[in-house]
């Protein structure tokens, strides 16, 4: 689940993170009134969606009084943003960041996130901050530093301390840009965060250290430990289907084809898209349905599929271990009458009672076409899809 940069920079404030004030708004008049609040003689209008990028596409905006802070935030709110991060589509600007200036000398990057291929959390930062990380990384690997946390013990203060050696701070800022990092991992650690950063981490020129900017992304399986960080999720940055799909039970995640895919299990989920890319189409959809699942479940998945206007095809593919087949293919009859489908439903049943699920299709009267094996039925989905396009 993602969140804001003005709630990532509140939940740093709480462990003393260094952050500039500032404030939220959703009209001129509000951005306005912010400043006003703030005072001083510069000010920063920022775009709130969940991407980045938001400055090369217009959404962050200098004014230097309250009148223009105004002016500023009538420019950015309403507007469509579009980054490399939205994609064409882009995202509907809803809110504005109003903060005061910092007067920047260096710019850092400092960040948490899971290193899978050694099973450890690293701080990962680096002396070229403010641009893209994966930028930096690609072009300059060397300038990316990282260091393995000990799962046993988490982030010690000497590790914190020789990151910010390694960022090239001394006396004064080195204590401020340890204690940052510090705090940034308290964020981390506290909200099973699966990556929390500061890009940049500044330095100013009266020798503070600011978090300029925060993200912080989390574990949505460990949400249910967190009540009070779901309940900082924006339903309006959130695809509507995959919210449906949440309070359903149902694993789903849009993608971009048009090939829509109902499976029960993670794995076989991942392996069956893979076969709809082999055979040349584009799946429209993660959907795995469960282990354990009912009639009801597959109808709700088949009416979340459908209401994504790009499937032409759906591609049915079970395994019946915990599950009936039989069960499945009821379900997906029930649901296909009720929904009045009008697409191919190609469906391919293994395991536990699969001949009575083959049956029960088969004199359905439906437009189902049935599959003995999973690369037959990936194949003739994606012909399917290709006739239909």
């Amino acid at each position: 689940m993602n969140i804001h940069e003005y709630q990532a920079k509140a939940l740093g404030k709480e462990v003393e993170l260094p952050v500039p004030e500032g404030g939220i708004a959703a009209t001129p008049e509000e951005a306005q009134a912010v400043a006003r609040r703030l005072g001083g003689e510069g000010f920063i209008v920022k775009a709130q969606v969940h991407a980045g990028g938001r400055g090369k596409a217009g959404g962050v905006k200098l004014a230097k009084t309250p009148d223009e802070v105004a002016e500023r935030a009538a420019e950015i709110i309403g507007m469509t943003l579009v980054s490399p991060q939205t994609g064409p589509k882009g995202k509907l600007v809803r809110k504005v960041l109003v903060e005061q200036t910092s007067s920047i000398e260096e710019e850092l990057y400092v960040g948490f996130v899971l290193n899978r291929s050694i099973e450890r959390y690293v701080l990962t930062y680096s002396q070229m901050g403010g641009v893209n990380t994966e930028e930096v990384a690609r072009k300059h690997p060397e300038k990316i530093l990282q260091e393995p946390i000990d799962p046993a013990f988490g982030l010690e203060p000497y590790q914190a301390r020789r990151a910010a050696q390694n960022l090239g701070l001394e006396g004064d800022l080195l204590k401020q840009g340890a204690s940052a990092i510090m705090s940034l991992w308290k964020v981390f650690d506290s909200t099973d965060a699966s990556l929390a950063e500061c890009n940049p981490l500044a330095v100013t020129t009266d020798g503070k250290i600011v978090a300029v900017d925060a993200k912080i992304v989390f574990d949505d399986s460990a949400l249910y430990r967190h009540p009070e960080i779901k309940a900082l999720m924006d339903p309006a940055e959130e695809d509507p289907l995959e919210l449906e799909a949440t309070e359903a039970g149902l694993s789903y995640v849009s993608l971009d084809g048009d090939l829509g895919c109902l499976v029960n299990g993670a794995g076989l989920a991942m392996a069956t898209m893979d076969l709809v890319a082999n055979y040349g189409g584009m799946p429209a959809n993660f959907l795995d349905i469960g282990g354990g699942t009912d009639k009801e479940r597959v109808s709700e998945a088949l009416r979340i599929i459908l209401a994504d206007n790009k499937v032409k095809v759906i591609f049915i593919n079970i395994f019946g271990g915990i599950v009936r087949c039989s069960m499945v293919a009821e379900g997906v009859v029930q649901a296909a009458r009720e929904l009045d489908v009008k697409v191919p439903l190609v469906v391919c049943l293994k395991g536990t009672q699969q001949e009575e699920g083959r049956s029960i299709l088969a004199s359905s009267g439906l437009d189902i076409h049935g599959a003995e094996t999973m690369s037959e039925a990936a194949r003739s989905a994606v012909e399917l899809a290709r006739g239909a396009s």
